[in-house]
């Protein structure tokens, strides 16, 4: 009972994020934790947005896997989202546009507002307003603390005056009174600590982090989902002294970064997977001229545009592969939003201790989902390292080899403007001062000894690193393997399979590049038996870890539909997987219903919804189908029929009916 899930369901612009900000403030500001994710689409107006909120008295790593509470602001995420709300949970909805009409669960209470009702004291007021009585009605069912509610409103509206908190607060009380007049709480004992933590998201994080660790320029291009990274630089560069360019292209996004590097400042850019791309050979241009920058790349669905507001972790080959050539650069893989803060702190570091391209490889869920953080995390007294940044240079007889060849690799550096220290910083191979070796004095005596120089810098990072550890008990029977965001949904599935007689730990990295071979190894060799846990279709880092170590996994558990993973999925896959049982590529039931709402809305209309399901063997389709009934939204009689191949997934006819 210290554990709860609230789902918020609706369209696009329906207020849906600042509902769930609001209820998540109100808990972090209580001292209980919490964790959001929003599924959303590429839309202003309209879709099927749905968001949830976990609460939680300890540290939660993902959203879960339970529905607790939903708060419905359409129809349509009644009938998608009412089922799934588990018994002694809740559906609150506005009673005068909306209704249950479908099954649910035992002991699921409804709770229908009359928001019109409720409103009317408060007119003129926008539609969107039925969120706040509904969130009103829900912090008095869950027994959270109204004031506290009220604080936080007053807080996000503080810039609006007086009226429109006094208004929003009235609204909140409204919701709030009539549920307690009504309904009698669900029966959740918080233990309330009092403890007030940031509620933020990995993008925030890694901006702080950026600012803490010395930042001074920030160049991005606008590109879900580094978006957020580009607003909030904006939004704070005059107060921390950061310089921020919206540039024309991703293409120039990147040189810009690196041109600040090279002068001096501590720069950084962002983009996702797409942006990515065109930014490669400028990464290259980095690692040749050895100028310290940050990449972020945010992973989102792919290839090409793909899904732009989904999850997804398929951008790994493309950062191993990034640009032409050998060249040093690191690849870090935060696994959550405080290690986001940390990584960027560390980037900056390696960045400009070995002279080279950094990049954070982030994905849409760690980048976009809010989570409580403990506030100690955050520290804004770091530690700063420069390399061998020289301020003087002996200008005798006046050649200064700014690529000099040292045994460690790395090479003093001097800034643009520094006295006797002029030099070349080409993009074609150089000798130690940067005169070129690719012309007359082409020399493959020099070419390999830079080549060399350049590379044995990775070496030296790699003992920077924390090397991989494993988690939990040194016996199990099955070790689960991770890279990035997986950590903590992967952490939770581990807790449910030793809760359940299953002994299970986690291995989990972090540096992908250097990457801890020699301790990998030393893991691996006493695991009995290992599976890989990724988002993406193919398996990237298992066969990365497979090229680093010889080690191939066991079995590999892969999503990629674009939704986060959940740790009871993965430990029931685990399970399967133990058992001898293959896993199945067929659409399942619920596949099938969405299929079914996607074909509704894009040919019938908002008038119907998918009904009941069957299965049906022999049809002609040359395979099994699932048989969709399509229901009138309203009366619930059937108008037609979907059939939905279960092998392949074709929506292979619609028969209306009779």
């Amino acid at each position: 009972m210290n554990d709860v899930t609230i789902g918020i369901g609706g369209a696009a612009g329906d207020g849906i994020d600042k509902s769930s900000e609001t209820l998540a403030k109100t808990a972090a500001r209580s001292g209980l934790h919490a964790y959001g994710f929003n599924s959303y689409q590429s839309v202003i107006r309209g879709g099927h947005i749905w968001l949830r909120l976990r609460l939680a008295e300890n540290k939660v790593s993902s959203q879960g896997d339970h529905l607790n509470a939903l708060i419905a602001l359409n129809q349509d995420s009644i009938e998608r989202h009412a089922p799934e709300v588990e018994s002694g949970g809740a559906i609150l909805f506005n009673a005068d546009k909306l209704k249950v009409n479908i099954p649910i669960r035992d002991n699921v209470l409804t709770v229908p507002l009359p928001v019109a009702q409720l409103l009317k004291p408060f007119a003129p007021v926008a539609p969107v307003m039925q969120n706040t009585v509904a969130v009103g009605a829900l912090i008095f069912l869950f027994g959270l603390d109204f004031d506290t509610t009220s604080g936080v409103l007053a807080d996000t509206f503080g810039h609006k005056g007086k009226a429109v908190i006094d208004q929003n607060v009235g609204i909140l009380k409204a919701g709030f009174e009539y549920a307690k007049e009504h309904f009698v709480p669900l029966g959740y004992q918080w233990k309330f600590s009092g403890k007030r933590r940031p509620y933020v998201t990995g993008n925030e994080a890694f901006s702080i982090g950026a600012v803490a660790a010395g930042c001074r320029f920030y160049s991005a291009y606008p590109m879900t989902p580094a978006s957020g990274i580009l607003t909030w630089m904006a939004e704070h560069s005059e107060r921390c002294g950061v310089v921020v360019k919206q540039m024309e292209d991703e293409l120039a996004v990147a040189n810009v970064a690196i041109g600040a590097g090279y002068a001096g400042a501590r720069a950084m850019c962002a983009t996702s997977g797409g942006g990515f791309a065109l930014m490669t050979e400028a990464i290259g241009m980095a690692g040749m001229i050895e100028a310290p920058v940050v990449f972020i790349e945010v992973q989102r669905g792919g290839p090409s545009t793909g899904i732009p507001t989904k999850q997804e972790q398929a951008d790994l080959n493309q950062v191993y592969g990034a640009s032409a050539g050998d060249f040093p650069r690191i690849i870090i893989a935060p696994y959550d939003t405080a290690d986001c803060f940390d990584s960027s702190v560390e980037a900056f570091n390696l960045a400009e201790k070995y002279q080279c391209p950094v990049i954070i490889i982030s994905d849409l869920l760690l980048s976009e989902h809010p989570e409580t953080v403990e506030p100690e995390r955050f520290k804004a007294d770091v530690p700063i390292d420069r390399g061998a940044l020289i301020k003087e240079v002996n200008g005798k007889n006046g050649h200064y080899k700014r690529y000099q060849f040292t045994p460690s690799g790395i090479s003093p550096r001097a800034l643009p403007g520094t006295a006797n220290a002029m030099y070349i910083a080409p993009t074609d191979e150089h000798d130690e001062e940067g005169i070129l070796i690719s012309d007359v004095f082409c020399n493959p005596a020099v070419r390999r000894k830079i080549a060399e120089k350049r590379m044995k810098k990775l070496a030296l990072a790699l003992k920077d690193l924390p090397a991989p550890r494993l988690e939990g008990p040194a016996d199990a029977e099955v070790t689960l393997i991770g890279w990035g965001s997986t950590a903590g949904v992967i952490r939770e599935a581990v807790e449910q399979l030793n809760a359940s007689g299953t002994r299970a730990n986690q291995l989990h990295f972090k540096y992908l590049l250097p990457f801890h071979q020699k301790e990998a190894i030393d893991i691996l060799k006493k695991c009995k038996r290992t599976i890989c846990v990724e988002m993406n279709s193919t398996g990237q880092f298992a066969r990365h870890l497979r090229a680093e170590t010889s080690h191939a996994v066991s079995e590999k558990i892969l999503k990629y539909d674009g939704e986060p993973l959940e740790p009871g999925a993965i430990a029931a896959q685990v399970r399967a997987i133990l058992k001898g049982q293959t896993h199945s590529l067929d659409v399942s039931e619920s596949e099938a219903r969405e299929i079914a709402y996607h074909y509704v809305r894009v040919r019938l209309g908002d008038e119907v919804r998918p009904g009941k399901i069957g299965k049906a063997e022999s049809n002609g389709y040359g395979e099994p189908i699932w048989k969709v009934e399509i229901v009138n939204r309203e009366t619930g009689a059937k108008t037609g029929e979907l059939h939905v191949g279960i092998q392949t997934g074709s929506t292979y006819s619609w028969q209306p009916a009779n």
